[in-house]
């Protein structure tokens, strides 16, 4: 039953895509995005797909499972700088990428505010995005193995390739169009299956009341809303979060959702849509990892089906087995598929575009080659994911740090019309780069996540550069 449902979910989800090349252009234009046509609703509900990927699923949940309540400041700190994006810069993305006639973040970056083109950006912009978006993939198929190890005891790698077989069939079906449609039928089965789940948990403990006492019982310190850090800590901790959450600005896979939207103006719509889902999306997520903690505290310590060690990312599908009738185990291992093949549709997307538009344009036009492109970027993602030794929260925080804090900066200041020309261009999108490297291997790492200062430094390089030519300006008018 379990198999049948989830292969039934599966298949409708393809169905869906294929469904979608009906509409589908044989233009590069349409393939990438849809032809600028997208409505607002489905704008939010493939974005919020699209966000609450593997890493909601697995990630998250994992989280929540080994800190506890904690969990709920990450999160609200993400979603407020994912608001803070929504309200001051997807609308100026909108407007700015269609002015440039760009259809990819690169190209964008790439053109400075009169229209001249400057290539290394583009392709600086576009190898960064073909090399971490593909580690960001990776990451989904990772956590698409995950549930399928522990539900069937399956080799992990079956799980991965699997996932990429179905993004590829209905990505080449349908393009970008295909991956719209997929995510908004794929973020109603995630919703329902954690609901379900979550009930379902809730009911076994009795109540909120028996999920804290129990929690409790375990070990005091998950009930903590903030543990011993100090003010300065838990203020950079929070701080920290709001820059992930800002970041946004920075992931070409989720803006890509901003670029095709069918009006400027629909940004309202849409983001209203959008956090009317992702809100109580990620309430789920947290409490479904509160709930498996409670339920099943020896996750650590026992063994998966296939021999290897339990970890707090299985702590989803687990949950489900021990809690769920087959038909809704089917369903959630649905959900979880759900998530990952939705962000990784887009980001494969992407990594296409980032090949045929910026890295070797001469293919910009030629569809075949778009196809071609994406058909790579997964064989690439797939690799990472059979050989990657980290976890998918690590893998997700990993990549998104390195997006975030080299596009995100520039994102920033040339959404707002700010003039930034080559070098300064460069110099911003390495160093954001450079810095969450730097930060990750230095002492102070567990003070605040490392997009913080990758984020702040891009953008005090800029507003260094704009200080001294202003005075430059200033010195030479007085002479």
């Amino acid at each position: 039953m379990i198999a049948l449902v989830f292969l039934t979910c599966l298949l409708g989800f393809t169905l869906v895509g294929v469904a979608a090349s009906r509409q589908a252009k044989a233009t590069t234009s349409d393939y990438l995005l849809a032809g600028r046509s997208v409505s607002p609703w489905l704008t939010a509900l493939s974005s919020v797909a699209t966000n609450n990927s593997g890493f909601m699923f697995i990630g998250l949940i994992g989280y929540a499972y080994s800190s506890g309540v904690e969990a709920v400041w990450f999160h609200a700190a993400w979603m407020a700088g994912d608001l803070a994006a929504w309200m001051w810069v997807h609308r100026r993305v909108r407007e700015k990428t269609e002015e440039a006639h760009a259809l990819s973040i690169p190209s964008w970056l790439g053109t400075d505010r009169d229209g001249k083109n400057m290539r290394p950006v583009t392709v600086v912009a576009a190898v960064l995005s073909l090399l971490f978006l593909g580690g960001y993939a990776a990451a989904q198929l990772k956590a698409a193995s995950t549930a399928l190890e522990v539900l069937f005891g399956w080799d992990p790698a079956i799980g991965a390739i699997l996932g990429a077989a179905i993004v590829v069939a209905y990505s080449f079906s349908g393009g970008f169009r295909a991956s719209v449609w997929t995510d908004a039928a794929q973020s109603y089965v995630m919703l329902a299956a954690m609901l379900a789940l979550l009930a379902t948990a809730l009911l076994e403990l009795g109540g909120l009341g028996g999920l804290l006492a129990e929690l409790g019982a375990q070990d005091p310190t998950l009930l903590k809303w903030s543990p011993p850090r100090g003010a300065l800590g838990q203020s950079l901790f929070v701080i920290g979060f709001f820059a992930g959450g800002l970041a946004v600005v920075g992931q070409p896979h989720i803006l890509t959702r901003t670029m095709a939207l069918d009006d400027p103006g629909s940004i309202p719509k849409a983001r209203r849509l959008y956090f009317l889902w992702f809100v109580p999306f990620s309430l789920l997520a947290l409490g479904v990892g509160l709930t498996s903690r409670a339920l099943l505290p020896e996750l650590l310590n026992t063994m998966t089906a296939s021999g290897a060690p339990y970890s707090a990312e299985h702590a989803l599908p687990a949950l489900s087995m021990a809690l769920l009738p087959d038909a809704l185990v089917g369903l959630m291992l649905a959900g979880i598929f759900a998530a990952t093949m939705s962000t990784a549709d887009s980001q494969l997307l992407v990594c296409s575009a980032a090949v045929t538009q910026d890295i070797l344009p001469s293919l910009s036009k030629r569809h075949g080659y778009a196809k071609i492109a994406t058909l790579g970027a997964t064989l690439l993602a797939l690799v990472v994911a059979l050989m990657a030794q980290d976890g998918v929260f690590a893998l997700v925080l990993g990549a998104w740090g390195i997006l975030g804090a080299s596009l995100g900066p520039l994102v920033l200041v040339k959404a707002w019309g700010q003039r930034v020309g080559q070098k300064l261009s460069l110099v911003m999108l390495l160093s954001g780069a450079l810095t969450v490297v730097a930060w990750r291997a230095s002492p102070y790492h567990s003070l605040t996540y490392e997009l913080l200062p990758g984020m702040l430094v891009p953008l005090l390089l800029f507003l260094i550069a704009r200080i001294r030519f202003a005075r430059t300006h200033l010195t030479k008018g007085r002479e």
